[in-house]
């Protein structure tokens, strides 16, 4: 099997990288093919999968309601209709440049390491029915200590990232000790010889108000931004995504201010972060709906380096919202919103209350 794609765009790509114009506006005459450039393109996207549980109970009072005795009647026909959906979700998230898929998935709201395993098989059964290769995605999963039983975990395309190494690390609140969420999750790997680490988190929620448990997100992004350091101080040429639910925008205070990831491509220094989803929700685009309020809560945060490039080439192209409109709730007071498994007690047979989001790395080759 090939390992790597090349696709030449005359110039597009490179357009967009100098900030002379965005992919969708720069020209792609045949005027410009002396200039033409071959760029290899990696896709890094995330997805919160709402609640992707078996249907046993093995988490006592917190894991009853995904049983069929439970509030929801959780039956093998739900899960099996659940996991078919978010295959066909996650199987749309090629594109011309990456027609093999995405290098890595962060995922979240997964209950154990046996969802995720047929998931990825349901995935190419769903490739297959089109017609397509499998992408033959590897798992990388970690049981965290979630009340619920919720973790994140990351899925990765063995054509494009090369696993390197898996570590995780608890948020530890000190006035809190008795306060328990998701691990963070650090995979260390290459994408065409490029090294890269992927911290994929799973933030605290907002239980409580907005405002008031703002401390707790902080903190997990001050634990975001040590992790990061870390990495840096034992290979300073590596790129590294902070991406995940974070349960804030991107201008709250947990993104912006505690990780310091910035809105503008010139603002980022080598050593910090840049935002690309800012100014998409900045344009009226998010990824989840409350009360016609859109938020951007699933962020792809990348390393200051990958802006104007790493010392491996590897650099940052642009970001999207993956809101496909069979993702979307087609009528009704929550129109357009995403198309969720249960509201209200009632099963929508639908995906996620959550769109997923992807962002494409560049790596010219000379």
């Amino acid at each position: 099997m090939r390992r790597f794609l090349l696709i030449p765009l005359l110039g597009i790509i490179a357009a967009a990288l100098t900030g002379a114009a965005s992919p969708a506006t720069s020209s792609d005459n045949a005027s410009d093919a002396s200039e033409a450039k071959q760029y290899l393109v990696a896709g890094v996207a995330f997805y919160n999968l709402e609640n992707l549980f078996d249907t046993i109970n093995s988490n006592g009072t917190y894991d009853r309601e995904f049983s069929p005795e439970g509030a929801r009647m959780w039956d093998s026909e739900k899960y099996w209709k659940k996991i078919g959906n978010l295959a066909r979700a996650i199987a749309s998230f090629d594109t011309p440049e990456t027609p093999y898929g995405p290098a890595v998935i962060g995922i979240s709201e997964i209950e154990n390491r046996s969802v995720i395993e047929d998931l990825v098989r349901a995935v190419d059964d769903t490739l297959a029915a089109r017609g397509r290769q499998p992408w033959n995605l590897g798992i990388v999963h970690h049981d965290s200590p979630d009340l619920r039983g919720v973790d994140v975990g990351l899925l990765y395309n063995p054509l494009y990232f090369t696993l390197g190494s898996v570590n995780n690390h608890r948020l530890v609140i000190p006035d809190e000790p008795d306060f328990l969420t998701r691990d963070q999750l650090v995979v260390s790997g290459t994408i065409f010889d490029a090294p890269m680490s992927f911290i994929v988190n799973h933030w605290p929620s907002r239980l409580g108000g907005q405002e008031q448990s703002s401390y707790r997100r902080e903190a997990a992004a001050h634990l975001s931004k040590s992790i990061a350091d870390s990495l840096r101080a034992v290979d300073p040429t590596q790129g590294i995504i902070v991406m995940g639910d974070l349960n804030d925008d991107p201008s709250d205070k947990s993104c912006a201010v505690a990780l310091g990831a910035v809105r503008e491509r010139e603002q980022a220094s080598a050593d910090g972060f840049y935002n690309p989803f800012w100014w998409i929700l900045d344009n009226g685009v998010g990824t989840l709906c409350y009360k016609g309020q859109w938020n951007l809560f699933d962020q792809i945060i990348v390393s200051g380096n990958l802006v104007p490039g790493t010392p491996h080439g590897m650099q940052y192209w642009k970001a999207t919202v993956h809101n496909f409109p069979f993702l979307r709730t087609k009528s009704g007071v929550y129109k357009n919103y995403p198309l969720r498994t249960f509201s209200r007690g009632q099963f929508l047979n639908g995906y996620s209350d959550h769109f997923p989001t992807q962002i494409f790395l560049v790596k010219e080759v000379n």
